[in-house]
């Protein structure tokens, strides 16, 4: 599943504001009627689910195969997964994972994307400057000290430093013990607070390129293939890692298995999800519903569109990066929100919700979490009334361009400068006159967001008001507004600027028309913002507060939401019912050549030369496969085992039916799709010409 990006909002000083953001007896199965399985399958390796497992699959998992398990398993940089398959180090990850990492090794005159890339010998692998793996060798629960920290706070802020100053004091402590000193420390949040641990990882960082396949084969169908199944992509990517310049002897990896795959097999993928939010309540999934998922939809669409005109003539990779980001992410929120407006699916978050209030309340859990559910729902309509000004009206370059950001900047600046000249000597540096790389994007950025602003704020808002009326009194479109304030501000004058940086109060008796806007919009921000952190700090101390209920009710037998954290999750291979048909468990390169036929080889249907005249041979193998597995972005990367804990396949990408699992876990349709291992040993076989890293995967000794 690719990952998403997610643009940050950068603000001076220190008005930084977060956006809005059964009876216990039940038995813990599948339902159409909601329940405790909707929060899905993402157990822990603090607790794992040997009972579950062996009432689920008959199958009996020991403490030694989940120990085996967890430590062939990597977490990829800070944002993939990822797993060890051959004793000598070798590690297996998505393509789409090591596309950055792979052609930051590109040396003059190649082109990676095009050919690939496979080191046919040992000295050829090539060291990637600053890839790590993470292994988790460590783990400690240090929840009690964590939660007495917290309980010794007066307020929701309190609490929250509480917390901060445990984790440090925690690592720092930890740092200094036996068996756990150089490990890379990290503190995991499970159930929203309801338990913690500290993670100790052994970190690789001597990490070297050794295969990756050609843009076009790990990224076929490009976006209008994602999120789709039946699918063909060769998704996949190897590189190995050293210790003290030579190959890493372990014990520990997945040994490949190319014919793992049948027909209602149990299956495991074993990851680092990202994130979830599967415990929020039905109050705050209609105020993602309603408001904050439809907003984040149309600003992806707008900035989409804007990138997209700007580079029909710049024709910049790493533009074309950006816009495969926004289209992923478009397609992902797409999917959320047609899943938050399905009534069952609201319907049975409104049932579990009931039925965890029932069993808390039988349980006579303390009165003041037994309020959380009516506290969120208020603070949730305070949000509801601050939303506008806090979302439409947020500065950052990629909602309303550089020199509208600057504008605002520049106006609290200037306020800084009047009030606390010592504030503003440290901001000083923030205020760098913006440079401009193309005057066409820019305005369409601006244009965007004063669409988007008179969408939602209204014709007579004083802020669209200003915006849209013209010197000559007269109203005009935000295309036109956009232009004329791009064209008439002056925050690209150096010694505009440097005005603004020595005289107090500069900013506001300018009459640049970016800054007066700015004067009108942002104090509308900083007010509706410094309410949303309030509230959002509370918000996430009530969460916590569900969390330690969920775990006092339903211990180890409910899993905690995706916090980036190793996880391991089961299903079955499993078809569904899709488009009037039914798909088939797996797929095969005949049907790659027959999706690069039907499109005429056209982009990104089309492949490159070397793969053009496949043999025979290769085209009954198998590529992809699917499973009822319960994945989100960060498992990509993942290895898929089965029971005997042998790779059968590799996860990178779900179904548009797996959407709604930001919110609620549904097993009926949702697939997770992997590359299958007997079709990566079949491109390299048949295409590559792989042979050293065949052998080294099938265990063949030379």
């Amino acid at each position: 599943m690719r990952p998403t990006k997610i643009h940050a909002i950068l603000l001076i000083g220190a008005f930084l504001a977060s956006q809005v953001g059964v009876a216990p007896a039940q038995s813990i199965s599948d339902t159409t009627k909601g329940g405790p399985l909707d929060l899905g399958k993402m157990w822990t390796f603090d607790n794992p689910p040997k009972d579950y497992f062996q009432k689920t699959y008959n199958f009996s998992a020991d403490e030694k195969w989940f120990d085996e398990a967890r430590l062939a398993s990597l977490r990829f940089a800070d944002y993939c997964s990822a797993s060890f398959v051959s004793a000598n180090g070798l590690v297996m990850t998505n393509h789409h994972c090591a596309r950055e990492s792979g052609t930051g090794v590109t040396r003059k005159g190649e082109d990676l994307n095009a050919t690939g890339f496979f080191a046919k010998t040992p000295t050829e692998e090539r060291k990637v400057d600053g890839l790590f793996v993470d292994q988790l060798v460590k783990i400690e629960d240090i929840t009690k000290r964590v939660q007495d920290a917290m309980n010794s706070g007066t307020s929701e802020q309190a609490q929250l430093q509480a917390r901060e100053q445990a984790f440090a004091a925690v690592k720092q402590e930890y740092g200094q013990k036996e068996g756990w000193k150089g490990l890379e420390l990290q503190t995991i949040v499970f159930y929203n607070g309801g338990r913690y641990s500290l993670y100790g990882f052994k970190r690789y960082t001597d990490v070297r390129l050794v295969f990756m396949p050609e843009l076009q084969l790990g990224f076929f169908g490009g976006d209008y293939d994602n999120f789709t199944y039946p699918r063909y992509a060769l998704d996949c990517s190897f590189f190995r890692v050293y210790d003290n310049g030579k190959p890493l002897q372990t014990t520990h990896f997945f040994k490949f298995n190319p014919d793992g795959i049948r027909d209602g097999e149990p299956i495991f993928v074993i990851g680092n999800p990202g994130h979830t939010e599967r415990l929020k309540t039905v109050a705050e999934l209609e105020f993602d519903r309603d408001l904050q998922t439809p907003a984040t939809i149309q600003l992806l669409k707008n900035r989409s569109a804007a990138l997209q005109a700007y580079n029909a003539t710049a024709k910049s990779d790493s533009v074309m990066n950006e816009i495969f980001s926004y289209e992923n992410s478009l397609k992902a929120y797409g999917g959320q929100l047609e899943g938050l407006r399905d009534a069952s699916l609201i319907a049975r978050k409104a049932v579990f919700e009931n039925q965890f209030k029932a069993a808390a309340q039988a349980k006579s859990l303390p009165a003041d979490q037994l309020k959380a559910w009516d506290e969120i729902a208020a603070n949730t309509a305070q949000l509801r009334t601050i939303f506008k000004d806090a979302n439409y009206l947020a500065p950052s370059e990629r909602t309303m361009g550089e020199l509208m950001t600057f504008a605002n900047v520049a106006t609290q600046f200037s306020e800084l400068l009047a009030s606390r000249p010592e504030d503003a000597e440290r901001a000083k540096e923030l205020m760098v006159p913006p440079t401009v790389k193309n005057r066409a994007l820019e305005e369409a950025y601006l244009a965007a967001h004063l669409t988007e602003a008179q969408a939602a704020l209204g014709n007579d808002d004083p802020y669209v008001k200003a915006a849209l009326t013209g010197p000559d009194g007269k109203s005009r479109t935000p295309k036109e507004a956009a232009a004329y304030l791009v064209k008439n501000t002056k925050l690209t004058d150096p010694a505009f600027i440097g005005e603004l940086t020595t005289r107090p109060n500069a900013a506001s008796a300018s009459n640049d028309p970016m800054l007066a806007l700015a004067k009108i919009g942002f104090p509308r921000y900083l007010t509706a913002a410094r309410q949303a952190r309030q509230l959002s700090q509370k918000q996430e101390v009530l969460r916590g507060q569900l969390g330690r209920m969920l775990y006092d009710v339903y211990g180890t037998a409910v899993p905690p939401d995706a916090t980036f954290s190793l996880r391991i999750n089961d299903g079955v291979v499993k078809s569904y019912a899709y488009n009037g048909t039914v798909a088939p468990i797996k797929t095969t390169f005949a049907g790659l050549y027959d999706r690069n036929y039907s499109f005429n080889d056209k982009f990104p249907w089309s492949l490159p030369a070397r793969w053009k005249n496949p043999p025979m041979a290769l085209l009954k193998e198998p590529m992809c496969f699917i499973s009822s597995n319960d994945i989100i972005g960060g498992n990509s990367g993942s290895p898929m085992i089965n029971k005997k804990l042998e790779a059968v396949g590799l996860a990178f990408d779900g179904n548009m039916e797996s959407l709604p699992g930001e919110f609620i876990f549904v097993p009926d349709k949702n697939r997770t799709i992997s590359v299958h291992a007997g079709g990566i040993i079949a491109a390299m076989r048949y295409i590559y010409k792989a042979d050293r890293l065949v052998n080294e995967l099938v265990g063949v000794k030379k």
